[in-house]
């Protein structure tokens, strides 16, 4: 594959809900420019975007994919990305090197509900588009309904460039020069449009010629004064309202038929922009705390952004970037400026196909694969020193679906982490942290489809097995009131005895202040060298409970008097005597159960408002207030975590998946009685079980 001028790249993210066809779009754009010589299917199996085990067996697109093909003197870098709400971190690194989007519409069920949300995300960041009507070999596919329906569900203006030819679908029609291009068993030619779509091709073309001459004041004037508009002027005018957004480009396709892929990929280098005429790349340069513009140039300095890496247990890291300036080099030394590291850079690569062709060097604006750089992963920069340009990396979605899990093999917990630390470096949306409080290893993502997925990469790539259930929720004890109480600890066995004695004292303390220890000791009725054996004790005690089994907080313990023996007192003895002395007083005072709240922010459209608010409050949730944000309602509320650990999959199926929440923790409240009740019977049981 030559070397391309910024000029004559594309970089476009297809994106939709899920089973709209992507995939099989991409399939047959790289079938129709020669890059594979068959058409794959994902019922086969043996398409070459998703090619991953997982993918091929649950026939769903699971990361993006980088697959790049030359049209007309042109080279198009196309990032498939998924469609499912749970990998919602792929379409947001994918949407983060595009140039451009191309957003599908299923011919017959319409918009889906993630395409809504993508459009939106891809408007958010300056990106125009082009619509395809996919699918338009269904029986009940519609394509005029679906264009009208289009500025309603997505809020674009759409424009049509092609239209069907059906009954059945066979082909498509450029409105613009009037070519049919027909296919038949997967095979394109261009011949006439038949002569029964002559008035449609004539009132769809005079559409199209008016909103090209809204471009600028001279194309203006002269549809206004001559009623016409040569076609490279149409061209040119579309082109300048589609790259500022202002219009919408839309055309028919059925893309497991390869028909409409040659009229796409004609429409990406006809109207979509080329990085020189992107959005602007803004970085920072931390040497100067500054924000720099950078300019798609070969001649500028190096800023690559990292946006993909996958993890292979044999043949290492490999690693996916785009370069927003200068070149990357095979062989050559890099700068991370993101982890201030030094990466040695090997043979670089562009994917073709399932083949990769090595090249000597990436320039700006193209894209690029590299493998075995040490440190380097997904959402960083890289640069040259003394350069230190920073790339913004997307704000990546905090983790709202959690399982614990565990090894089903004894031994097996320094392998399980290790595993799961290479998933991490693959997905930034996936996290695993171990939770001190229920002594769990909590692996968290954004769904659980998104947890079933790597669970399953676990067996395949690292021979990990683990068993799974729903996180334990670190509930916390204290005391009600104020107490005090003895512990005394006497052993005589012959010989030296032991002996420790102490009064104490515990009260409550306000939310989120922890613990105290106050030493009210006088006239060393206590020595002051056991006092912190004293100490240790009560400690020790906090984290074991009381009631069930969680730690104590939020009090404070005041040792005021106490006795000793001088040969038999020791430190474990004052030790035994705190720890005694604490839970005898804690019994006294009265200890309640803590459960953590919740800050949740869950965003709906407006018709599913009420229901999700009533199904908060059932949740014993507190609406704390609402906000309208781009036609859709912004809830916020407080809701114990107990309730929000299956609420993914409860939000999503009431709102057709059309819902999402973030939530983070912001205090911990006393459990309602008859839920404490619940909660100590079955710490209770699981103690006595596990004795």
């Amino acid at each position: 594959m030559r070397k391309y001028d910024p000029e004559k790249l594309r970089n476009v993210a297809l994106i939709a809900h899920g089973g709209t066809g992507k995939t099989s779009l991409v399939e047959a754009m790289l079938y129709v420019s020669g890059v594979t010589d068959r058409l794959g299917s994902i019922e086969a199996g043996n398409t070459i975007s998703d090619s991953d085990p997982d993918e091929i067996e649950r026939q769903v697109s699971l990361s993006c994919s980088l697959l790049s093909l030359e049209w007309k003197g042109h080279k198009v870098n196309l990032f498939d990305c998924p469609g499912y709400p749970d990998f919602l971190g792929e379409v947001i690194f994918g949407l983060q090197v595009a140039d451009a989007v191309v957003v599908l519409v299923d011919g017959a069920e319409g918009v889906g509900i993630q395409t809504e949300r993508y459009w939106q995300m891809a408007k958010e960041q300056g990106l125009p588009g082009a619509v395809v009507i996919n699918k338009m070999d269904k029986e009940n596919a519609d394509f005029d309904r679906q264009v009208t329906a289009l500025s309603g569900r997505l809020g674009c203006r759409p424009v049509v460039t092609h239209i069907p030819i059906m009954k059945p679908f066979r082909g498509v029609v450029d409105v613009l020069s009037g070519k049919a291009y027909l296919t038949e068993n997967q095979k394109e030619s261009v011949g006439e449009a038949p002569p029964e779509m002559a008035d449609s091709i004539s009132s769809w073309k005079e559409k199209l010629i008016e909103e090209a001459a809204e471009a600028d004041d001279s194309l203006t004037e002269k549809y206004l004064e001559e009623g016409i508009l040569t076609e490279e002027e149409v061209q040119r005018g579309l082109r300048a309202r589609i790259e500022r957004g202002e219009v919408t480009p839309v055309l028919p396709a059925a893309a497991v038929q390869a028909t409409g892929a040659s009229a796409l990929l004609d429409c990406i280098i006809s109207w979509l922009p080329s990085p020189l005429a992107g959005k602007e790349i803004k970085a920072k340069d931390s040497r100067k705390d500054a924000e720099v513009t950078l300019a798609p140039k070969a001649e500028g300095p190096l800023a690559a952004f990292v946006f993909k890496t996958t993890a292979d247990p044999f043949a290492g890291r490999f690693t996916a970037f785009r370069v927003f300036s200068g070149s990357l080099h095979s062989d050559s030394q890099v700068y991370n400026s993101t982890r201030r590291s030094k990466e040695r850079v090997g043979q670089i690569f562009i994917p073709r196909g399932k083949n990769q062709e090595a090249v000597s060097a990436v320039s700006a604006g193209d894209c690029g694969v590299v493998a075995k750089l040490r440190e380097t992963l997904t959402g960083d920069t890289l640069t040259e020193e003394p350069n230190s340009i920073l790339l913004p990396a997307p704000e990546i979605p905090e983790p709202v679906y959690s399982l614990a899990i565990a090894p089903l093999s004894k031994g097996d917990e320094d392998k399980v982490g290790s595993a799961l630390g290479r998933l991490t470096e693959e997905d930034p949306t996936l996290c695993f942290s171990a939770d001190s409080d229920t002594r769990e290893t909590i692996l968290s993502g954004t769904g659980d489809l998104h947890l079933e997925v790597n669970i399953a990469r676990l067996k395949r790539k690292f021979g990990v097995e683990v068993s799974t259930g729903a996180p334990k929720v670190a509930y916390r004890e204290t005391v009600r009131a104020t107490a005090k109480a003895q512990g005394k600890y006497k052993k005589q066995t012959g010989g030296r005895g032991q002996y420790g004695d102490v009064w104490l004292e515990v009260e409550p303390l306000e939310r989120g202040a922890g613990f105290e220890f106050a030493d009210r000791i006088v006239g060393g009725v206590v020595p002051k060298n056991y006092i912190p054996s004293v100490e240790k004790g009560i400690r020790e005690s906090l984290g074991r409970g009381i009631i069930a089994g969680y730690p104590v907080t939020d009090l404070r313990v005041t040792l005021y008097d106490g006795s000793f023996h001088p040969v038999d007192s020791s430190d474990i003895a004052f030790k035994i005597a705190g720890s005694m002395g604490f839970r005898n007083a804690a019994k006294e005072a009265g200890v309640i159960l803590l459960e953590p709240y919740m800050n949740a922010e869950v965003v709906v459209p407006e018709e599913n408002m009420g229901e999700i608010m009533g199904h908060l409050n059932g949740r014993r949730g507190r609406i704390q207030g609402m906000e309208p944000i781009d036609g859709q309602q912004v809830i916020r509320a407080q809701v114990p975590l107990a309730e929000m650990l299956s609420y993914s999959t409860d939000l999503r199926s009431m709102t057709a998946g059309r819902g999402f929440y973030t939530m983070k923790l912001s205090h911990y409240e006393e459990v309602p009685a008859h839920i404490a009740e619940k909660i100590i019977e079955k710490a209770r049981k699981e103690e006595e079980e596990g004795r």
